[in-house]
Order: structure tokens, then C-alpha cells, then sequence
């Protein structure tokens, strides 16, 4: 490391609230130290196919670049999920797309423009590029992102809080409605193969029954729920899907893949609501939050979360410690090797206080 540091932000994967409040907290810490800090546009698109943006691909993160961007949701720096430098989707002349390692390429990019290190802010997919970049030979912090909540090695990745307020007012409105019209309805929330979100939210809300990805569902034991409700006068019920919730012996609802990016998730809530409906007797609608529940402004907690991964980011570089991930371990922000971080998703456990609250509150779990 030279004297005179030249440090790199970039935000990949899906948004999450909270991106723009670590780019400012990153950029002031390296800022005050004397550093200078650039902003790679949309993950590494910025150099790996820098005609694409019209102010460039990169940009300085100065002071006043950050100003008033704590409480804004997205990202400033912009992001995609389609970008891996060492899967990148290259459209041939007969129009089909395959996968490129530009890995070294990106390497050559990033120390072109005298960059000294990288502080990457994603989820497990970016963070698995980051920690590939560090074995090519640029030296990388990363930061956990993902409103999942599945990153391993961290109690809690910003944005999680986030979503679940945003899913608990959701649901909360939905409850009216539905006792309203003594209906069922079914709200489908995002996680992808954790049901972390579906789990919070739904106990906060008061569910009746909440399915996860870890617990394959029955829904005949969905169907006996809502009918025990119907007997004893409560005549509507609130049931929360995750995403990646799927049927005993059965697959999870996937909307489509392409080449490039994960398997999109979806749908899974329509099926329960049609079945639910046949089984029952009972009229019953689906509601989708979808990405609804990635926008708007963070929520406290988030911010200052946030705003501490983006400092302790900057405390690594200058410590020289890197191939790590800033880590939330109550009450501290420590570092996690970024190979430990990356090394399996963090599921639910099924063997938890949560899930036993839960339980001892008569909610379906589909089992």
C-alpha cells in the first residue's frame, strides 16, 4: 500500500435500504484519513463495459457527493445482479449467450485507474466475487447486503429490518381487509431460500400460518387451521409464504433463469391461494410484496448499522486486513474471513427460540 490511499465502493446484487448510508460512511472515514474514494457504476459494469454510462464508469465519492443520501433507498453507484466478472453474459454474433471469465480483465481495469483496495457491499453471490478478487490480487472488505438476512458469519445484514417493518404494515392492512370480507389471504414474501423475512414478519403480524423454505409444507394442515378458525367464529386467516417455500416431495415455484444470474423465485403464493381455496371452500387472494419490500428509506436500526459496516470497512483497509467481511456480533462490528462468510447460507433454525415462539402461539407452520 502507498502512502496515499486510492480505495474503490461498489454495491452488487439486488438493492437493499441502507446501500447509500454505507457508501457515506465508507466514503467520510476514507475521506478523513486523506484517501481518495471512486465509485464503480452498477456492481463492476463500470469497468468492465464502461460505455454503457454516459458520466462514465466510475465516479469520485467526495463530501459532497454523499450529502443527504443516509436516509435515500437504491444505491447512488446503482447496481445489477447479471454482472459476474467470472461468469459474464457475452451475446455472440449469432445471438446466443454464454459465460466469460473476465475476471482478469477486471483485475487489469481496476489497477489501471491506481486503485489500492475495495470495499464490495453485497450479498453471498457478490461476496463469493469478492473473495475471488482478493485471490486474483486486489485486496477486498467486504460488507454484508441482503434483506435475506442468509449471509453467514454476521448476526443481521442491513436492509433485513427494513423489509420486515415494511412486510409487518403490509400484512397489518391486509388483516382488516380480510376479516372485513372473511376471507383468506396469502401474502408472498421475498428470502429466496431462507425464510427469515417470511418468519419475522409473519409472527409480528400475527399469521395464522407462516411456510418456509426449511419446513417442505403440507397444506392439508393449512386447510385444518383455517377450518379450526372457521369453527370457533374466526371466519378469515392470514397465511405468509416465503418465496422459496415449497411442497412436501415437491420443487420450489421458479418464474425463470438466465444465463448469468440466479433462478428467479416466484409464484408460490398464487398455488397455495388456488389450493387453499379448493380445499377450504373458503374465498381466498394472493397478495405478492415482491420488491416493494427491497424500496424506501431505511429504517434507524439500518441506518446505524450501515453507517458502522461502512467505518469498519475503512478500519480494515487501513489495518491492512482484508479478504474479510465486517461482521454484526452484538454489541460490536467485528471481521469474519470472507471464505467462512460465503461458505453455506444461513437458514433458519429449525431448532430455535423463534421457531418454538411460534409454535407455543398455535401458528401453522404447514408441517
Amino acid at each position: 500500500m502507498s502512502e496515499t490511499r486510492r480505495i474503490a465502493i461498489n454495491t452488487g446484487g439486488g438493492d437493499a435500504p441502507g446501500l447509500n448510508a454505507v457508501i457515506r460512511a465508507a466514503t467520510l472515514a476514507a475521506t478523513r484519513l486523506g484517501w481518495e474514494v471512486t465509485g464503480i457504476r452498477d456492481s463492476f459494469d463500470g469497468l468492465l463495459a464502461p460505455s454503457r454510462f454516459a458520466e462514465g464508469g466510475v465516479c469520485d465519492l467526495t463530501p459532497d457527493a454523499v450529502r443527504g443520501i443516509t436516509h435515500l433507498g437504491g444505491t447512488i453507484l446503482g447496481t445489477t445482479n447479471k454482472g459476474n466478472p467470472f461468469a459474464y453474459p457475452v451475446r455472440g454474433p449469432d445471438g446466443v449467450v454464454t459465460e466469460v471469465d473476465r475476471g482478469d480483465e477486471l483485475v487489469a481495469a481496476f489497477e489501471a485507474l491506481g486503485l489500492e483496495a475495495l470495499v464490495a457491499i453485497g450479498g453471498d453471490g457478490s461476496l463469493e466475487i469478492a473473495h475471488e478478487l482478493c485471490r486474483r490480487g486486489i485486496p477486498v472488505v467486504g460488507v454484508p447486503k441482503t434483506i435475506d438476512n442468509d449471509l453467514d458469519g454476521t448476526v443481521l445484514t442491513f436492509g433485513f429490518d427494513t423489509a420486515v417493518s415494511f412486510a409487518v404494515d403490509c400484512i397489518d392492512r391486509l388483516h382488516s381487509t380480510a376479516q372485513a370480507h372473511e376471507r383468506v389471504f396469502v401474502i408472498e414474501v421475498m428470502g429466496r431460500y431462507a425464510g427469515w423475512i417470511a418468519l419475522h414478519a409473519g409472527m409480528a403480524a400475527t399469521a395464522d400460518a407462516i411456510l418456509l423454505p426449511e419446513i417442505p409444507y403440507d397444506l392439508a394442515s393449512v386447510a385444518t387451521k383455517i377450518q379450526e378458525r372457521e369453527a370457533t367464529g374466526r371466519r378469515f386467516s392470514i397465511i405468509v409464504v416465503a418465496e422459496g417455500a415449497l411442497p412436501v416431495g415437491g420443487e420450489r415455484t421458479v418464474r425463470d433463469k438466465e444465463v448469468g444470474r440466479l433462478e428467479r423465485l416466484g409464484g408460490v403464493g398464487e398455488i397455495v391461494a388456488e389450493e387453499l381455496q379448493v380445499m377450504t371452500g373458503k374465498e381466498t387472494r394472493s397478495v405478492s410484496l415482491g420488491h416493494l419490500l427491497r424500496g424506501g428509506p431505511p429504517t434507524a436500526f439500518d441506518r446505524l448499522i450501515a453507517l458502522r459496516f461502512g467505518t469498519a470497512a475503512v478500519r480494515a483497509i487501513r489495518e491492512e486486513r482484508f479478504d474479510v467481511m465486517v461482521s454484526l456480533d452484538p454489541p460490536d462490528v467485528r471481521y469474519v474471513a470472507l471464505r467462512d462468510a460465503v461458505r453455506r447460507a444461513k437458514l433458519v433454525p429449525l431448532d430455535g427460540d423463534t421457531i418454538a415462539t411460534a409454535r407455543a402461539l398455535g401458528m401453522s407452520l404447514g408441517d
